[in-house]
């Protein structure tokens, strides 16, 4: 018997964001099941599922170019050819209608059911799942990734979001916000615990914003307490946060809770009101910057990474020089930073046709702002250089298989030598050397 014919296989192709990453580990716990076995290797899969982001363009153009590729290996062989995510949602008859050969077609909602919608697809039916769910006893998935065994894990607390920022598709593809029951949360995080993670990541769309639609159930502020709870948990970080919403008792729970991780992700997009209000993001400047400091003076030495746009329509030489100002005087280290991309059914659209920024000046802002960035990022890490600090240790380096890498509380990377017995563990380690994205240390034994 061939390798092929000892199981059926299932390789997913995910791109985009932390929660696309959740929901295919979730799909691949789901399908499991069913006796699907997750490859790494295109070419031995019976299904093929590639989740979509449609965040951005480039996203889009990515997953045209990789259906491409399996496409062309369905002529070749029998296969189950699916796609799942945001652009699923947003343009699903529409890509039905052009790729024929595409079996399956669903949105993040249909994820719950993914065994369901793949047994019709694989009897021969074309498949299209576009529905959003009722958010009435919403179907939150309780299996694990059957992949998860590392010392870091994402474990989701909410879907959807509530907000209607102009330039953002998310509400759209993702639909309103729904908060997933705390115990659920506390009973993933105790699984994935169990296997070995001690550095939790909650991610939602707006998590601050998580159980305000509950009734009667725990806030944001009162689940990182229950979640520090649990024992094994060392490291607790969750994103993504929105500053509007960031309460004082969040902030104190940086007081309380030595598990809080030392560094936050708080999308900020533009340091200008100008913009901010464009963007409906509904702070200001000045209102971001109290935020940073309540929670500096919660927790000294926090660090903060960002999301900025730049090129946003309507953005003037001076609102740019804000953001520029604002990545200094908050001192990031570290920003994911975009030029704008026009997402379909979005008011900024009209925005855009009104007052474009040409692709010239957008791309001219980017690169300076990115530059400025790693100047910062190589500053923070050389900064280290000397001084001995805890590392949890999450695995191998990428580069070098005699090199281990952890995170500090701060999120800083750290590559030192060791082996597989440091998994988990958290050493004092001495840094020798930053550099743009990571530092070199040697650990205390």
């Amino acid at each position: 018997m061939g390798e092929r014919d000892a199981a059926k296989r299932v390789f997913f192709h995910t791109l985009g964001c932390q929660m696309n990453d959740y929901d295919t580990g979730k799909m691949r716990a789901l399908l499991a099941a069913d006796g699907y076995a997750s490859t790494d290797d295109p070419e031995l899969a019976d299904l093929i599922v590639v989740n979509t982001c449609s965040i951005r363009e480039k996203a889009v153009e990515k997953m045209h170019s990789v259906l491409g590729e399996y496409r062309r290996a369905k002529r070749s062989r029998p296969l189950t050819l699916g796609v799942a995510g945001c652009v699923a949602q947003e343009r699903g008859e529409q890509l039905m209608a052009k790729y024929p050969d595409i079996d399956l077609m669903f949105g993040p909602d249909g994820v719950p059911h993914v065994r369901e919608l793949v047994r019709e697809a694989v009897a021969g039916k074309r498949v299209l799942d576009i529905d959003l769910l009722d958010l009435e006893n919403y179907p939150f998935v309780s299996e694990v990734d059957p992949a998860q065994s590392g010392v870091g894990a994402f474990v989701t607390i909410q879907k959807g979001c509530d907000n209607a920022c102009t330039f953002c598709i998310v509400p759209q593809t993702r639909g309103v916000e729904v908060s997933r029951p705390w115990e659920q949360i506390l009973e993933e995080v105790r699984t994935v615990v169990a296997r070995g993670a001690r550095d939790i990541t909650l991610i939602g769309q707006n998590v601050n914003s998580y159980g305000l639609k509950l009734g009667g159930g725990v806030t944001f502020a009162q689940l990182l307490y229950k979640v520090a709870e649990v024992p094994g948990v060392t490291h607790i970080r969750y994103t993504t946060s929105h500053p509007r919403d960031m309460g004082d008792d969040v902030v104190q729970a940086y007081r309380d809770l030595p598990q809080l991780a030392s560094h936050l992700h708080l999308p900020v997009q533009s340091g200008s009101n100008r913009v901010l209000r464009r963007m409906k993001r509904f702070y200001t400047r000045e209102r971001y910057l109290e935020v940073v400091a309540a929670l500096r003076a919660a927790r000294p030495g926090m660090v903060f990474t960002t999301d900025v746009i730049v090129g946003f329509p309507g953005e003037t030489d001076d609102d740019f020089e804000q953001t520029m100002n604002l990545l200094h005087e908050v001192g990031f280290i570290g920003t994911f930073s975009f030029k704008y991309s026009p997402r379909p059914g979005t008011p900024a659209l009209k925005l855009e046709m009104r007052d474009p920024v040409s692709d010239a000046v957008a791309g001219a802002r980017l690169t300076r702002y990115q530059d400025a960035q790693r100047a910062l990022s190589l500053a923070w890490h050389r900064a280290l250089e000397g001084s001995t600090v805890p590392v949890l240790v999450h695995g191998w380096s990428a580069h070098d298989p005699e090199v281990v890498m952890g995170r500090t509380s701060d999120f800083a990377a750290i590559n030192f030598p060791g082996d597989a017995s440091l998994f988990g563990r958290t050493l004092p380690v001495t840094i020798t050397r930053g550099f743009t994205h990571s530092a070199r240390g040697e650990a205390s034994r």
